[in-house]
Order: C-alpha cells, then sequence, then structure tokens
C-alpha cells in the first residue's frame, strides 16, 4: 500500500475526491499527510476532519522557496511518503522536494497540456484563457511535476466540449465536477499499482 502526501492551497475539493476515493477502495494506498501552503485553506479542514494530518507552510514563514521545501521533504520522510500529490497547489516547486521525490509527484491541470499551462495559468485564469481563444474542448490533465511549470509527463488526460453558452465559471465547474476530481483518483489508482 502506498502512502501519500496532499499538498493544496485552496478549497480542497480535489483533496476531498482523493479522501473520498480512499474511502471507497478506489486505490490501494493511504493518504498519510496533508500540507496546506495557506492558513486559510478550506482543505485543513478537510483533513482534519478525515483524522489526516495537516501541516500549513505559508511562503511567508519561509527566507525561500527552497527552505520551505526543504522543510516539506522533511516531512515527507518523517511520513515516509511514496507519493505526492499536488492538489491544486500553487507553489512552484524547488530542486530540495523534486530532486528528494523525482517520479514520484504528480499534478492536476484544468486543461488539456501542453495547452493553457504555465505561468499565470491557474484556477479561473485557464478557464478564462480557453474561452477567449475559442477552443471548442477543453479538460484536466494528470502530470509529473518537474522543475517547469505543468511541463512534466502527462499520464492522464481526458476532455469534454467547450459549451457555446459555457462562462469561464460554468466551465470551471462542469471541468472539476466531471473530470477533474475522477481523474485524479484514477491516476492515483494507476500509480498504486506501479503502472
Amino acid at each position: 500500500m502506498k502512502k501519500i502526501a496532499v499538498m493544496f492551497s485552496g478549497g480542497g475539493t480535489d483533496f476531498q475526491a482523493l479522501i473520498d476515493g480512499e474511502k471507497r477502495g478506489a486505490f490501494d494506498g493511504k493518504i498519510v499527510v496533508s500540507i496546506a501552503s495557506n492558513d486559510k485553506a478550506d482543505g485543513i479542514e478537510r483533513a482534519k476532519q478525515s483524522g489526516i494530518d495537516c501541516y500549513v507552510c505559508r511562503k511567508t514563514d519561509f527566507e525561500s522557496d527552497v527552505k520551505r521545501d526543504e522543510r516539506v521533504a522533511e516531512i515527507m520522510r518523517r511520513y515516509d511518503v511514496d507519493l505526492i500529490v499536488l492538489a491544486g497547489y500553487l507553489g512552484i516547486l524547488t530542486s530540495p522536494l523534486i530532486d528528494a521525490y523525482k517520479g514520484r509527484i504528480i499534478n492536476i491541470h484544468p486543461s488539456l497540456l501542453p495547452k493553457f499551462g504555465g505561468k499565470g495559468m491557474y484556477g479561473i485564469h485557464v478557464h478564462e484563457a480557453v474561452i477567449a481563444a475559442g477552443e471548442k474542448k477543453s479538460g484536466a490533465t494528470v502530470h509529473y511535476s518537474d522543475s517547469g511549470i505543468d511541463s512534466g509527463a502527462i499520464i492522464l488526460q481526458r476532455s469534454l466540449d467547450v459549451l457555446p453558452d459555457d462562462t469561464p465559471e460554468s466551465l470551471q465547474k462542469r471541468i472539476l465536477n466531471e473530470i477533474e476530481h475522477p481523474l485524479l483518483v484514477e491516476a492515483v489508482a494507476l500509480l498504486c499499482k506501479g503502472e
């Protein structure tokens, strides 16, 4: 059974999808620890309600991103983590974490990468850009995390049609519920099986 860490920055709905997936036996793994990048993240309460240890590692508490990632890597070692899932985590990872967990960190991104990835492309900004570009399809991608932004190898990707009357908000909601949550659980299940 894989020991899983989940890192998040906001509402934690991807985190909740993983908690629910674990409860129903969707993957052979256990979420042993979580990391929040800010102390206002709703995911903290989700961790508490599920009995998952949660640490807050705010950018402002460290002199650099490298120092923060050294602390995160230390937490990961303490929990003997096998797989790190970035579930709406807005921090950019640095070498202390990337090097220690190479090939064992995955991220979920709300677009069909490589389209609409990179700096500034997160949350509602992605969906605004998709609609502004007149795209006919959008979706979500689970990929390995590396030293770039949204640049690691793709693990799974799924799409849906962008509807003529979609707003960034409606598109975001559909992708989150119909694609992002189940896709992330599916990817974790594959990795837990070593596939």
